[in-house]
């Protein structure tokens, strides 16, 4: 932290990058890069991304860390083109810049099915990165951060060795071909040794000829291998530092208690009891609600609960009235029909398969509630927060301090898991509304996990409707409807956006998958805004993914076909029929089992094929997961045990909500304040797992969601394989008992 706060300024050093601060596509405009956020007081900054003082080489990471290893791989890239250690690179995150803005986010967004790699396709995936560099968004979010990273990076760090080479071979008289780099030095043919230290200034001097060309593949050192996480020292010690675990001079602890009907305000409130709590200094009115100010975080949680409050009504219907409104909204207007091939309607005659599937909205759950810090004072605004999008924070804290952006710094701290939660603003726009009522003094705003979970920008509900016909076997027609509210309405409005159009996250999962059915069709329908939405793990993944791959289940078994066959049946698209090929592999699926069953579930999610297998069996009448086997295709593994850690965990992030994961809403609030009502899988009940990496894709790809979607598809055909009970809706532990 000491070391950002040193390093990020408001005045600029135009390093040695500057001809490459872009892809080079679209107009000198885009191609025009941001200026270098970094002015280091001592050492040099060849780029913004690369640092160098008498400690050693720094990488300023783009990307926040929340778990999922992405300052490892930052750090690997920038390691492998500087002939480094892995070991010897620090990291530390970047300050909140448009400098660091995330190209990689959009590409989700182009209108092509994601097996399309035609010159078409490519070059408007391309041109998604140019309004990715007009908005300026420094976000970690949508598996994107090694698809952006990949080039940037790798060429930050190949740019920062070669401006260090020649900065050796002006000092040296030494033509720069004969000079090598090792271990953080620069090596003369003579044997005379210079540290990159030695020459940083010096080369943040100059300006290169041209962009070098990164290592090849060949080449690679550390890419392509498991490497140590560059967090995990100090996470299993206890010493990695997370927003609760921030103290400064004078700070000051705070809790919010927020009206429980989202979106609702105060009515009135009386503060007597929770001023007289031992430790509590402060009742402050913010957005929503109230926040107690105290000496300490139990005391302000303490004054929190002796507030009495009259609250506004809720501004949405309870869970049954959002059922009602979603099936509703399947007699409205379509909000999207993306893929509509063949003549459905002429093909669906006779009979047909029909049925409806659901899903509840879901909390992110993370395992750190949310936490924030920030201080006003001498004209100037500090937050710190654990965060996936510090440059939406400049904004916040401009429009409620009234202070210039360049009066704002963002210092973004560890993470306990992210999920898409942690790019909201709501607790951002309170600590700062505090901080600016106690001016002078910072202040440590934490939300108790009660008010975690009930004010979420939860995972919407979600219906499914799928007719389908058969025909010797194989899908002649397969109609498949969905309806949800907008989280891209909701996400983008809430950061000040209007987004025009349809949108895509309501048939993610369904429109873009690459099964071939002559007739083939998928509508979206667009719910009215009911409880908030946000981005959830995968997004509309989660929910279309288990809607399409049961229905998948369903028409196997009425065809009387092997599950994995029929859907090899129905793909041409070879990396997606590996990744079927490969589980089944890992599964020994075909092979007897006595009293156990296997299921299968299939996408692709951003971009990776993903399949997963998962067995079951009875035990006293509870259903026990004996296994868990998944394989996945990024089409480049930069470091295979993340990747493998990120798929288990995604598996089980996908298996915990569809077990058990469900909010309601009674009277206006959120039924489920914990995780004792809101329970993930614990240890004992998951299953061995086994994941394969691939890379047959054409194109890298990030891992942080695909691997949850197939998760609940899986189980639930595995326990229609088991028990001959179809599952239609989630949360699964409505209808079995889980041992």
């Amino acid at each position: 932290m000491a070391s950002l706060r040193k390093i990020a300024r408001r005045s600029f050093l135009f390093g040695s990058l500057a001809l490459a601060g872009g892809v080079a596509f679209g107009w000198w405009k885009y191609k025009t890069p941001y200026p270098n956020p970094l002015r280091p007081e001592t050492g040099a900054t060849l780029n913004a991304y690369v640092m160098i003082d008498e400690g050693g080489v720094t990488l300023v990471a783009p990307r926040a860390e929340m778990g999922q290893g992405i300052h490892t791989t930052l750090a690997a890239l920038v390691a492998e083109e500087m002939d480094l250690e892995l070991a010897a690179v620090k990291v530390i995150h970047g300050p909140a810049s448009a400098a660091y803005f995330n190209a990689g986010a959009l590409e989700e967004g182009a209108p092509f099915l994601p097996i399309d790699e035609s010159w078409l396709a490519s070059t408007v995936r391309d041109a998604m990165h140019v309004p990715g560099k007009f908005l300026g968004l420094q976000i970690t979010g949508g598996s994107s951060s090694v698809i952006d990273a990949f080039d940037k990076m790798r060429l930050a760090g190949a740019a920062a060795r070669a401006a260090l080479v020649q900065a050796a071979s002006g000092r040296l008289g030494v033509a720069a071909a004969e000079l090598k780099t090792e271990s953080g030095a620069v090596i003369a043919p003579d044997g005379t040794r210079l540290t990159y230290a030695d020459l940083a200034v010096e080369a943040a001097g100059l300006a290169l000829d041209q962009a070098p060309l990164p290592k090849p593949r060949e080449a690679w050192r550390i890419l392509g291998k498991s490497q140590p996480r560059v967090d995990m020292v100090a996470k299993v010690t206890g010493t990695a530092q997370f927003t609760a675990d921030l103290r400064l001079p004078g700070m000051v602890f705070a809790t919010a208690r927020t009206n429980p009907g989202l979106g609702a305000g105060v009515k009135s409130f009386d503060d007597k009891a929770a001023l007289a709590v031992p430790g509590v200094s402060h009742v402050v009115p913010i957005p929503g609600g109230l926040a107690v100010v105290a000496s300490s975080t139990w005391a302000a949680f303490k004054g929190a609960e002796a507030l009495v409050v009259d609250w506004e009504p809720a501004p949405y219907p309870d869970s049954a009235g959002v059922t009602e409104a979603l099936k509703a909204a399947f007699d409205g207007e379509a909000d999207s029909r993306n893929r509509d091939e063949g003549d459905v309607e002429a093909a669906l005659t006779g009979e047909l398969f029909e049925a409806e599937y659901s899903a509840p909205y879901l909390a992110h759950a993370t395992m750190e509630p949310m936490t924030a810090a920030a201080l006003v004072k001498d004209g100037a605004l500090t937050v710190w927060s654990g965060n996936q999008l510090p440059t939406q924070i400049l904004a916040v804290g401009a429009q409620i301090t009234g202070l210039p952006q360049e009066a704002i710094e963002v210092e973004t701290l560890l993470m306990g898991g992210g999920f898409g939660r942690r790019a909201e603003m709501d607790i951002v726009t309170q600590v700062v509304t505090l901080a600016k009522a106690l001016e002078g003094r910072p202040v440590l705003l934490t939300w108790t996990r009660e008010e975690d979970m009930t004010h979420d920008m939860y995972r919407p509900a979600a219906l499914g409707r799928v007719r389908a016909k058969l025909e010797a076997g194989r899908v002649l027609a397969f109609d498949a409807g969905t309806v949800s509210s907008s989280v891209v309405a909701g996400f983008a409005g809430r950061m000040g956006y209007s987004v025009p159009g349809p949108d895509a996250t309501i048939v993610q999962g369904l429109a873009d998958q690459p099964y071939v059915f002559a007739n083939h069709r998928v509508t979206g329908y667009r719910a009215p805004d009911m409880l908030p939405v946000g981005n959830w793990r995968s997004v509309g993944n989660s929910q279309n993914v288990f809607f399409g791959e049961t229905a998948m289940d369903e028409l196997a078994a009425l065809a009387g076909s092997d599950p994995l066959s029929f859907r090899l049946d129905h793909l041409d698209h070879a990396p997606s029929r590996l990744v079927l090929e490969t589980v089944a592999e890992m599964a020994d699926w075909g092979a007897p089992r006595p009293g156990r069953a296997l299921g299968v579930g299939f996408c692709i999610a951003f971009g990776v094929p993903s399949a997963q297998v998962i067995e079951v069996e009875m035990v006293e009448g509870r259903v026990r997961m004996t296994g868990a086997w998944a394989a996945v295709d990024v089409g480049l593994a930069l470091d295979p045990s993340i990747l493998e850690a990120q798929v288990t965990g995604a598996m089980i992030y996908g298996l915990s909500a569809a077990i058990r994961g469900e909010i309601t809403v009674k009277g206006g609030a959120v039924e489920q304040a914990t995780f004792w009502d809101y329970e993930p899988l614990r240890m004992p009940q998951i299953p061995p797992m086994q994941v394969r990496v691939l890379e047959t894709m054409p194109r890298i790809r990030g891992i942080g969601e695909p691997g949850t979607p197939p998760a609940a598809p899986a189980l639930g055909n595995a326990i229609f394989a088991l028990t001959g009970q179809r599952l239609r809706e989630m949360p699964f532990g409505r209808t079995f008992d889980f041992a």
